[in-house]
């Protein structure tokens, strides 16, 4: 479930729709970071590079401070949070064409936000933020909605996971890095430098977790196998409360908006969340 639905709310980062409303809103469009922080922050309030720092995890807090610190100058979060829902309304528009109108997509909602609203947010920042939040009118406006709900409470746990590993928030990037799950420059996008990087490899390697080449070690794959058990395990709770029928038919259901998404172009080919290799 989280292979469909992340797709379907990362796009929102991606599409040129959601350049135009950064843009309207006064944010630079040259990159996606200006407007990538503030979107996602936006549910949690004015809050600082901090704060955003800690709920982000895997970001240095120096590029969460420049994206951040200038953000609510710039917009209020509650504009931003406006921004972003014209921005998917939009988006999906533009990729589904008639089919945000379709019987398909208004039973996948449901059954979505039913999963959505079933998420335990104790513990969990960002999908607290945006469960408190109103849920929109339009069907495919309450499919991101809930998909983003569902994805921030996996990724919230994620987080749990990697803090339990021992794993701070550079060695969790040099460790994924060192199965494959994408390459150290996509993982460097974060904006740790050189010495930080080296520095969190060599902690690892002395951790017998990577070998001198970077590459994780067998106890190394293992501790990153077991980040992802408890990953899974921490974000299963809205499933069990959907039901394996429910769940099925909520898979079916989104496989033709998944593939557009995907068959949209917008998405990066390489990330650093390890789609498809974990």
């Amino acid at each position: 479930m989280w292979h469909l639905l992340e797709p379907l709310h990362a796009v929102l980062y991606y599409a040129p729709e959601s350049f135009e409303e950064a843009a309207a809103l006064g944010y630079g469009t040259d990159v996606r970071w200006p407007s990538y922080f503030p979107f996602r922050a936006a549910p949690l309030g004015q809050v600082g590079a901090e704060r955003v720092t800690s709920a982000f995890y895997s970001f240095s807090p120096r590029m969460v401070a420049e994206y951040v610190d200038p953000a609510w100058r710039i917009a209020r979060p509650g504009d931003v949070l406006k921004a972003r829902e014209r921005a998917i309304d939009r988006a999906y528009r533009a990729i589904w064409g008639d089919r945000v109108d379709s019987p398909e997509l208004a039973e996948a909602a449901v059954l979505a936000r039913r999963a959505a609203e079933a998420a335990n947010t104790a513990g969990r920042p960002l999908a607290a933020a945006n469960a408190e939040l109103a849920w929109p009118e339009a069907p495919h406006q309450q499919l991101w909605h809930a998909a983003t709900i569902l994805r921030e409470h996996r990724g919230d746990g994620h987080l749990a996971a990697l803090l339990i590993a021992g794993l701070d928030p550079t060695e969790a990037l040099v460790s994924f890095a060192g199965i494959g799950a994408a390459s150290a420059d996509t993982f460097r996008s974060r904006g740790w430098g050189d010495e930080e990087w080296g520095a969190a490899r060599e902690r690892l390697v002395a951790r017998g977790l990577l070998d001198e080449d970077g590459v994780a070690t067998e106890a190394g794959r293992a501790l990153r196998a077991e980040v992802e058990r408890r990953t899974d395990e921490l974000g299963a709770g809205p499933w069990g409360a959907l039901g394996p029928d429910g769940t099925a038919r909520l898979a079916d259901l989104l496989g033709e908006f998944w593939v557009a998404v995907l068959g949209s172009g917008l998405l990066p080919s390489e990330t650093t969340l390890g789609i498809g290799k974990v």
